[in-house]
């Protein structure tokens, strides 16, 4: 398969080209940086290119079999109104310029975010339920609603909504190492809003799932069928590095941290991967205690 990725030098594009690589498939990747050296293959081509600009690039959408969009700026950094419309144009306007450029036919993953639902508290989250109020909700469901239009040109769409993505070399478990091996690491807050966590391989495998299988297309939430509380994901991770979790971060903390996006921290969504489960998809790491292991069994 001949495919095309959005965000493809991001932490969990880089994931996805490799896999994607290994099972044989041709990758163009592209992203800002003008030049990229993390990926060397026969097979992977590198593009510079700002998507979330129409352009020139849009021309060679149309020779691909399938296009995954996983472009975006990260939300991971304190928000002002500059960054939250860059938060929303960088997802938004990327995904219209790809689906304008679409050929009929072609298939189109986009990532959206478990943020789709808003705070939710001890209710089991299934992808029929009602969309949130607040910011990122609002990103998600004009996010996904730019790549279901894709349907009208008798495309086939898939939208994940992921959760937070466990992995080597980046995302949420590479920034809270350092406090856990300094043993200053500890549940944010109460610990007690879930925590809706992916293993990357199990991202990877998913996308590759839904993409090389005509039948599969909707709405699938991208997390672990075994949701923990933040407080059982600490202590799981404060176990696998053989390290004390005695330091909660106080919420007024966060806040005057983060900012709204401390809001977000302090909050969650108990998602359940229905519709991945329903189509029987396996999942390599259902458990939290598990993935951890095979993540960190190099510290």
């Amino acid at each position: 398969m001949n495919i095309f990725i959005t965000g493809g030098m991001g932490f969990v594009g880089q994931h996805v080209c490799r896999y994607l690589l290994d099972k044989g498939h041709h990758v163009t990747a592209c992203g800002r940086s003008k030049s990229q050296n993390k990926l060397a293959h026969a097979k992977f081509t590198y593009q510079s290119i700002d998507t979330s600009v129409k352009g020139e690039w849009q021309n060679q959408i149309s020779q691909y079999d399938t296009v995954i969009n996983l472009a975006g700026v990260t939300i991971f950094k304190r928000w002002n109104d500059t960054y939250k419309q860059s938060i929303y144009n960088s997802r938004i306007q990327t995904t219209r310029n790809i689906v304008s450029a679409l050929g009929e036919g072609t298939s189109l993953f986009s990532a959206s975010a478990i943020g789709f639902y808003g705070p939710c508290k001890d209710e089991p989250i299934i992808e029929s339920h009602p969309v949130g109020k607040d910011f990122l909700a609002a990103v998600c469901q004009d996010w996904e609603a730019e790549a279901l239009k894709a349907e009208s040109k008798n495309c086939r769409v898939s939208v994940g909504r992921f959760g937070i993505i466990l992995g080597r070399g980046g995302g949420a478990l590479q920034s809270m190492l350092p406090a856990f091996q300094l043993m200053l690491g500890g549940p944010l807050g109460s610990g007690k809003q879930w925590f809706p966590w992916l293993h990357i391989t199990d991202l990877c495998r998913a996308i590759a799932f839904l993409i090389e299988n005509d039948n599969h297309s909707g709405v699938f939430n991208f997390s672990a069928p075994q949701p923990v509380q933040n407080k059982t994901f600490v202590q799981a991770l404060g176990k696998v590095l053989n390290r004390p979790t005695l330091i909660p971060a106080p919420a007024f903390m966060i806040r005057l941290v983060f900012g709204e996006l401390g809001d977000t921290l302090l909050t969650g969504q108990r998602a359940v991967p229905e519709h991945l489960l329903n189509k029987g998809f396996q999942f390599d790491f259902p458990d939290i205690t598990l993935a951890l292991s095979n993540l960190l069994e190099s510290h």
